[in-house]
């Protein structure tokens, strides 16, 4: 069998699979450094491989598709730009001319995917209330599958048909499905977010709410920096929760002592 065809399969496995390792149980993780890597490997030039996937690494510092939302997906644009990159021997340039359109393109599939799995979700509560569990577990297969189809046509298209073919399927898509799908992927991260305060304890802490949310919208402070204030704000939080415990338990030894001695003077 031709090596190139080998290869070309192997790329197109890894593509799959590490979409479906980061939803489960996530041996590799799903960072452009990762996937730039075995791409690498699969393509027996690792150096190359762990260099674009360093750069789209530094690139994706900061993003964070948290709360349902869709960012690029630096992770397939790593692993399309090192395989172009190796395949047509042109090095990093071309890994992030290709790359990039690539994540950017994967917003919108991404978008798409999950709108799909909320009628998986709702399917398997229906079947979950009819007490069909077997079947609910089948239709729960549906949802990881859809998210590694996703990396699996976007990737077997690049490997088959070449950089050119992402610039042609921007140009197909209607500009109203693009529109559609971004306004989507601007409401799925207020939801998450919204779920998120539903389960967190909100009421105790709203005072760090309120502080975050002034430094982001009034200061323009990057998230980076956002995260560092209130990873201090938690520390000052747990030693005052230690000391107020530490304190707690003292007056209750103290109680016991006076209690104890009073029990004996009684007696």
């Amino acid at each position: 069998m031709n090596i190139n065809l080998i290869q070309d399969l192997l790329v197109i496995l890894i593509a799959g699979y590490v979409t479906l390792d980061n939803l489960g149980i996530t041996i590799f993780n799903y960072w452009a450094v990762t996937t730039g890597m075995l791409v690498g490997l699969a393509m027996g030039d690792l150096k190359t491989g762990l260099l674009i996937g360093g750069t789209f690494q530094l690139m994706s510092l900061g993003v964070a598709g948290l709360g349902g939302a869709s960012v690029p997906d630096y992770g397939l644009a790593a692993i399309v730009g090192t395989f172009l990159a190796i395949r047509t021997g042109s090095g990093l340039s071309t890994a992030v001319a290709v790359g990039l359109p690539v994540g950017l393109l994967a917003i919108n599939l991404d978008v798409l995917v999950k709108i799909l799995n909320n009628f998986i979700a709702h399917k398997m509560q229906t079947l979950a209330h009819e007490r069909k569990f077997r079947e609910m577990r089948l239709v729960g297969w549906a949802g990881p599958a859809m998210f590694a189809l996703k990396n699996i046509i976007v990737t077997t298209i690049i490997v088959f048909a070449g950089p050119s073919s992402v610039n042609a399927i921007l140009k197909v898509i209607p500009k109203w499905v693009t529109n559609g799908l971004n306004i989507a992927g601007g409401m799925l991260p207020v939801l998450g977010i919204a779920l998120l305060m539903h389960y967190m304890p909100l009421k105790k802490y709203f005072w760090a709410l309120l502080i975050g949310f002034v430094f982001s919208a009034y200061l323009n402070l990057p998230i980076i920096g956002i995260a560092i204030l209130g990873a201090a704000g938690s520390i000052i939080v747990y030693k005052s929760g230690l000391k107020d415990n530490a304190h707690k338990a003292e007056a209750a030894s103290d109680y016991g002592k006076v209690t104890n001695g009073d029990d004996d003077y009684d007696e």
